[in-house]
């Protein structure tokens, strides 16, 4: 029999990915009709959900957030690219239904959707356009009202605004247990992990959103681990996303 806390958090699921009233997409501006595998694998830009990572990394993101806590692994949340705000308000509802209050969901973002390419620094990055997407630009204050629409907007979530190169370096995150990158570009990838990473505790979890979509985010991680010795296996959740568990005391 499920409990009340599984009940919840399954219910929070399909809210966030909104397959209860199965809101269409949208691509180039063009709606397209609910899809519910789509949906599911988080293959569609939804128009009024507030997450569009899917029901599988959403299930794989609560068993990284539960099994950090059932083993005691010391941090905060955090996730850099947040759109609507789905992730962070389903890690921060985790953390209600446990009853944790002495963990923070860091929310990081320029809720002005994301920076042009700097394909002088950053080459791979020289064809992507996603700056280009007005639908990806969601404001801080949208996200925030978002928060409040699940009763999850309190002093455990806090936001980092603007560009992830002027705001990870000095990000007040002491330690952290979940590292979830949703940054899409090399540049953002890169940032993220450059200043995030050594943060992560030994048995935390990083997971990568864009790893087998866009191949400057996968350059970008194969980079990272390559250049600090990262060799825990990457673990599929989905046509997309990853995760791995850091256990290499020594890679940093």
């Amino acid at each position: 029999m499920n409990s009340p806390k599984d009940l919840y958090l399954d219910l929070l699921k399909r809210c966030l990915t909104n397959i209860i009233y199965q809101d269409p997409s949208t691509l180039l501006g063009e709606d397209l009709p609910f899809d519910l595998y789509n949906r599911v694998e988080g293959r569609d830009w939804p128009v009024v959900a507030h997450t569009m990572i899917g029901i599988k990394r959403l299930d794989a993101l609560q068993f990284c957030v539960e099994d950090v806590l059932n083993r005691g692994v010391p941090g905060d949340f955090i996730e850099t690219g947040v759109w609507r705000g789905g992730a962070a308000i389903f890690m921060r509802g985790v953390l209600k239904a446990r009853g944790v209050a002495n963990r923070i969901v860091w929310a990081a973002d320029s809720f002005a959707g994301l920076p042009p390419p700097n394909a002088e620094k950053y080459p791979q990055d020289s064809n992507l356009n996603f700056h280009q997407f007005k639908e990806l630009a969601v404001s801080l204050e949208q996200v925030q009202k978002n928060f409040r629409a699940y009763g999850l907007l309190d002093d455990q979530v806090r936001f980092l605004k603007g560009w992830f190169r002027d705001t990870l370096p000095n990000a007040p995150v002491q330690r952290l247990a979940i590292l979830r990158l949703d940054g899409d570009l090399y540049e953002s990838t890169i940032d993220a992990l450059t200043h995030l990473y050594p943060k992560l505790q030994q048995g935390g979890y990083a997971i990568i959103d864009d790893f087998a979509d866009v191949l400057a985010c996968k350059q970008a991680v194969s980079d990272y681990r390559a250049a600090h010795g990262i060799t825990e296996d990457i673990i599929p959740i989905d046509m997309s996303g990853v995760f791995w568990r850091k256990e290499n005391k020594a890679a940093r």
